[in-house]
C-alpha cells in the first residue's frame, strides 16, 4: 500500500505540485495533502480506508452532504439520457427558472462551467454596458484567476503568499483597483475622485476568501448608493455564499439588490457550473440577443442542471438554513470555550453554513486583520484535528463549511478532536 507522501509524488510526475487547485496541497498548514477516495453523508473517506467528518464540503458545494441519495438517483437517472447534447434542453429553463424564483436579484441567467468564467462574464458585460474601463475589488476578495482579477486576491494566494500572479499584463492590472473589505469611507473617496470611471464594483457580499467575514452594517448599503448614483454595475460574488447563507443568497439576507449576482458551487449540487444572474435589460446584451459574445460547449450540462435541481428542491425545505446555522453556532462557540480555557487568543465568525475560524484577538473585519491570525497555530490545530478524524479547510484564510448531514454526533465528534488541540 503505497503512503499520501508516494502518492503524492507520484502526482508529482504528471500535474504540477500533484495538485489541481493550489490550496489542496497544505503549503500554508505543511505536511502532506491526503488523497480522499469517496465521501458519505458528513464524512469523507481516504485512500487508505481512515474516516474524517468534512468542514470543507467540497469548498461548499456539498450542502446535503456527499453522495446524498436523491441527488445521486436524479444524476443516475440523467446519465442514462446521456451526458450531454450541445443543444437546449428543458432542464435549463426549469433550473434557470427556479434561481429567478429564488435570487432577488435575477430575472435572467446565463449558465457557465465555473465561477472564474461567469466572474469574466460579469467583467466583460459591465465594461461593455457603461463603456468604462475600470474595476473596483477588495482586497483578500477572490473572484477566480481570470487576469483582471488577481490583483491582490485571497484564498489560494494568500496561502501561497503570492501578492499578485505573474503573466498579468500591468497594463490589464491597472484597471483594477482595490479597496479593503468593509471600509465604506474608502469606497465614497474613491467614487468621489474616480466614479466617472468605473465600470463595476465586485464583491463578495459575504467575504469567504479570507475566512468567513460578514459585512458589516452599512457596508453593502454604501456599495449600492455609489455604484446607482456614478452608473456602475455592484457585481455580487455569490460563487460562495450563494444558497449558502440563505435561499436566495446574501442577497436577500442583507436585502441590497445588485446589478449581476455570481453563482456556482451549490448550484451544481458538486458538479461543475457557474452563472450569472441579473436584470432581463442587462443579460440580453450577452450574445445571441446582444453584441457582447460569450459562449460555453458544456454550459447548461444536462448532469449539472439536474444535481442543480435536485439540490434546490432540498435546501428550499422549511428550516434547512437555520439547522445550518444552528450547527455552527454551537461547534464555534464551543471552540471559543475550549481556546478560552486554554488561553489561545481566537475569534470566530459565522454566516448560515459559512464559518472561519481565526486564531487571534484583534477584531477580524477585513484581510488585512484576517492576516493577524496565529498561522503557526492554526497548522497545529489543523493537523491535531486532522489526526483525531475531522477535516477543516487546509489554510487559515478558508472558510468552513457545514452540510445538513453533520448531526450531534458529528458535533460531538469534532468537540473531542478538538478538545485535543486546544489544550494549554
Amino acid at each position: 500500500m503505497q503512503s499520501m507522501q508516494q502518492r503524492l509524488d507520484e502526482a508529482r510526475r504528471y500535474i504540477p505540485g500533484g495538485v489541481n487547485s493550489p490550496v489542496r496541497a497544505f503549503t500554508r498548514v505543511g505536511g502532506t495533502p491526503v488523497f480522499m477516495q469517496s465521501g458519505q453523508g458528513p464524512h469523507l473517506y481516504d485512500a487508505d480506508g481512515n474516516r474524517y467528518i468534512d468542514y470543507v464540503c467540497s469548498w461548499g458545494a456539498m450542502i446535503t452532504g456527499h453522495a446524498d441519495p436523491h441527488l445521486v438517483e436524479q444524476i443516475r437517472i440523467q446519465a442514462g439520457q446521456g451526458l450531454g447534447y450541445g443543444t437546449p434542453t428543458e432542464l435549463e429553463t426549469r433550473l434557470a427558472a427556479r434561481v429567478c424564483a429564488l435570487v432577488p436579484a435575477a430575472e435572467q441567467l446565463r449558465m457557465v462551467s465555473s465561477g472564474t468564467e461567469a466572474a469574466m462574464t460579469a467583467i466583460r458585460l459591465a465594461r461593455a454596458c457603461t463603456r468604462r474601463d475600470t474595476i473596483v475589488k477588495f482586497s483578500g476578495g477572490y473572484h477566480g484567476h481570470s487576469d483582471s482579477l488577481l490583483v491582490k486576491a485571497g484564498s489560494g494566494v494568500a496561502t501561497l503568499g503570492i501578492p499578485d500572479s505573474p503573466g498579468v499584463p500591468e497594463a490589464l492590472a491597472a484597471l483594477t483597483l482595490t479597496l479593503p473589505y468593509n471600509d465604506a469611507e474608502a469606497v465614497r473617496q474613491l467614487y468621489a475622485a474616480q466614479g466617472e470611471q468605473i465600470a463595476a464594483v465586485l464583491v463578495e457580499p459575504v467575504a469567504g476568501n479570507m475566512g468567513c467575514i460578514p459585512p458589516r452594517p452599512g457596508f453593502l448599503e454604501c456599495l449600492r448608493e455609489q455604484c446607482s448614483r456614478y452608473g456602475s454595475l455592484l457585481v455580487f460574488d455569490e460563487v460562495m455564499s450563494g444558497f449558502r447563507v440563505a435561499p436566495g443568497g446574501a442577497g436577500e439576507r442583507y436585502g441590497i439588490t445588485p446589478d449581476l449576482v455570481l453563482l456556482g458551487k451549490v448550484l451544481g449540487g458538486g458538479l461543475p457550473i457557474g452563472a450569472v444572474a441579473g436584470s432581463a435589460k442587462l443579460l440580453e446584451q450577452l450574445a445571441p440577443t446582444g453584441p457582447v459574445y460569450q459562449a460555453g460547449t458544456l454550459s447548461g450540462n444536462p448532469m449539472a442542471m439536474t444535481a442543480g435541481l435536485a439540490v434546490l428542491e432540498q435546501l428550499t425545505a422549511p428550516g434547512f438554513h437555520a439547522r445550518l446555522e444552528h450547527y455552527a453556532q454551537q461547534l464555534c462557540q464551543e471552540l471559543a470555550r475550549l481556546a478560552a480555557t486554554a488561553g489561545i487568543p481566537f475569534r470566530y465568525h459565522i454566516v448560515g453554513g459559512m464559518f472561519g475560524l481565526f486564531f487571534t484577538d484583534q477584531p477580524v473585519t477585513d484581510y488585512a486583520s484576517a492576516c493577524t491570525t496565529d498561522t503557526a497555530t492554526f497548522s497545529r490545530f489543523f493537523h491535531t484535528t486532522l489526526q483525531h478524524g475531522v477535516y477543516f479547510a487546509p489554510s487559515p484564510f478558508e472558510s468552513c463549511f457545514v452540510s445538513s448531514a453533520h448531526n450531534d454526533q458529528t458535533l460531538e465528534q469534532t468537540l473531542t478532536a478538538a478538545s485535543k488541540a486546544l489544550r494549554p
